[in-house]
């Protein structure tokens, strides 16, 4: 059955039913889904902080590699990762899916159930949003709300020169991942063991591009140890989140090609393909890990936040410097200039 044969009340109700299970019902929610908007309480002694982003068929997933229900859990998780860079702890979702009318109910069903089964895993409930018919691709839209203590919020523009740059997990993953796909492979989702992704290890880089881990428990421990100045998530690759923060914080940045922790399965995947891994890893998008300034003498307190969150793994990667117009990337003894990340325009 289609949307249109649906109809929108009873779509609307099927979707509502798939995320009733999506985060715990927080006290502070006054009206949820079902009437003209939510309607949520203040919380005592924290900041909100709102993020939206919006999932286009055809420029942020392809329906040939992703499944509804990845779309679903990606379409949360991007946002999760904005929360996770400000330090942010996530609370609620509003949902708006804009469908064509030959869309199948059975994959909205599986897109609310991609929304809800990530929303559980991190408490953040989606209590509102919009239904709407589409003459062409489908459309994903989500906002997220968190909250955060004043003085805990990380934002991009407080690095200063000096401060060290460290990174969550690895590089490089997710735009390997991509490609894999577009060449064929599936990770073994599909015709099993014979795929030569479970051979080379390639699935990990395939997940890692259909279902992002948000780094919502790292972003919160460093916020809430005081260990970072500064951050940013790797929506758009580590060059261009590091170009980003640097210049919102009136710096330049070094990076050291040699510190830079590669993703082994995307370094083996471009150099087969007789491609530059560093330039491929560092452009590259959709890794959604976490860029943060720290102080070299914040050391005591970068370890605090590890002692509280021991996964995933932090390298020292570079540095701010004090020329704003500094974007270098050391790479055996030669000095390059960092490249750019992934733009829409």
């Amino acid at each position: 059955m289609t949307v249109s044969e649906l109809g929108e009340r009873a779509l609307l109700a099927r979707i509502q039913a798939k995320l009733s299970t999506a985060g715990r019902h927080r006290a502070s929610l006054v009206i949820g889904i079902g009437d003209d908007a939510a309607v949520v309480a203040s919380t005592r002694n924290a900041q909100t902080v709102l993020t939206v982003d919006a999932l286009v068929e055809g420029v942020h997933f392809d329906r040939r590699y992703s499944s509804p229900e990845d779309i679903g859990y990606r379409a949360l998780a991007v946002n999760l990762s904005d929360l996770a860079a400000m330090g942010a702890a996530p609370a609620w979702a509003l949902l708006s899916l804009v469908l064509p009318g030959d869309l199948l109910v059975a994959d909205v069903d599986a897109i609310a159930v991609g929304v809800a089964a990530l929303g559980q895993q991190f408490g953040c409930q989606v209590i509102g949003g919009n239904l709407t018919r589409s003459p062409g691709p489908l459309i994903v839209d989500l906002t997220a709300v968190g909250e955060v203590r004043p003085r805990r919020l990380l934002t991009r523009s407080g690095g200063r020169p000096g401060d060290e740059l460290w990174v969550s997990g690895s590089i490089g993953a997710a735009a390997a991942g991509l490609e894999m796909l577009r060449s064929g492979l599936d990770g073994g989702r599909g015709s099993g063991a014979a795929d030569p992704a479970d051979v080379a290890g390639f699935g990990n880089c395939i997940a890692r591009y259909l279902r992002p881990e948000p780094r919502v428990r790292l972003g919160r421990a460093m916020a809430q140890a005081r260990a970072s100045r500064a951050a940013m998530d790797l929506s758009d690759g580590l060059a261009d989140a590091a170009r980003q923060l640097s210049e919102a914080s009136g710096c330049g940045v070094e990076i050291d090609a040699g510190r830079l922790p590669l993703e082994p399965a995307a370094r083996a995947w471009w150099q087969a393909a007789g491609k530059d891994a560093v330039q491929h890893a560092l452009s590259g998008g959709d890794d959604y890990e976490l860029l943060f300034a720290v102080p070299r003498s914040w050391g005591g307190r970068l370890r605090q936040a590890r002692a509280r969150v021991a996964a995933p793994t932090l390298t020292h990667i570079g540095v701010l410097t004090k020329d704003p117009g500094m974007r270098v990337l050391l790479r055996s003894g030669a000095r390059e200039s960092l490249p750019a990340g992934f733009e829409h325009f």
